[in-house]
């Protein structure tokens, strides 16, 4: 048997690279050209020619009159990552149930790779739309669902996550330091709720809490809304209490289905 080639692995390696950085450029910049990606990414135009070729006979790529979109094959993969992720279609109708009750927007997200990630999300009559949608990633430190996960997280992963963090300030509320960060969780795991108070958006709080199955955290409910709404009793205690009783339901669910 021959030994490995280590300059063919690269190679490997390297056009794989490549080839997701092509994607994520489609992603932000939808409908660009060859040129356009190109000056964008500074490669060689051949080589986006070349990628962008293979994507779309695989059918991740489409062209269009005003250049190359990401495919809907995306979409397919998205729903099967997104399927997969335990109580999913239970957490579903859980945050619709509370977007309804509060009039707010509510979502459930989960950890992956030391990001938040939108799981499911839904609109009450009141609600303010922003823009993260299903699948976006935020930070988890600038989050009330964030931080919640955060709190729920074993030492050891914690450890891992707070590391990476890169401690991007967001507004001028972010936390910006991990010693900060560890005493607000600190703080989350006695009362078991977090709170975001325009620590991602400027004008925009939020209440989370975690949401776990057999004693570890599978991702956090919320409810954001504006700050002049979120705020006194109904910010304090009323929402917290709502979320920690919903997730509570969540939880039994998920366990006994």
């Amino acid at each position: 048997m021959s030994e490995p080639d280590d300059a063919g692995e690269v190679d490997t390696v390297r056009s794989a690279r490549t080839m997701f950085d092509i994607v994520e450029c489609l992603k932000v910049g939808g409908g660009m050209t060859v040129t356009e990606v190109t000056a964008e990414l500074d490669y060689a135009k051949s080589t986006v020619h070349r990628h962008l070729r293979t994507l779309e006979t695989l059918g991740y790529v489409v062209r269009q009159s005003d250049g190359y979109h990401v495919g809907l094959r995306f979409f397919d993969l998205g729903q099967r990552a997104r399927d997969r992720q335990p109580g999913y279609k239970l957490a579903r109708d859980k945050v619709a149930e509370i977007a309804d009750e509060t009039a707010e927007r509510a979502q459930f997200l989960v950890e992956e790779h030391g990001e938040a990630v939108y799981l499911c999300r839904s609109v009450g009559e009141r609600a303010v739309m922003t823009d993260p949608g299903i699948g976006s990633r935020i930070p988890l430190h600038s989050t009330a669902a964030g931080k919640a996960i955060l709190a729920g997280l074993s030492e050891e992963r914690l450890f891992e996550v707070v590391e990476r963090t890169e401690f991007e300030p967001m507004t001028e509320q972010t936390i910006t330091d991990s010693e900060v960060l560890c005493d607000e969780l600190d703080e989350i795991r006695e009362r078991g709720y977090s709170f975001n108070r325009q620590e991602n958006i400027e004008g925009l709080n939020a209440v989370g809490v975690p949401v776990s199955v057999d004693e570890e955290v599978i991702g956090a409910l919320s409810v954001s809304g504006p700050s002049h709404r979120l705020k006194g009793e109904w910010f304090e205690e009323e929402l917290p209490n709502l979320l920690l009783g919903a997730a509570n339901e969540l939880e039994l669910n998920i366990a006994y289905s």
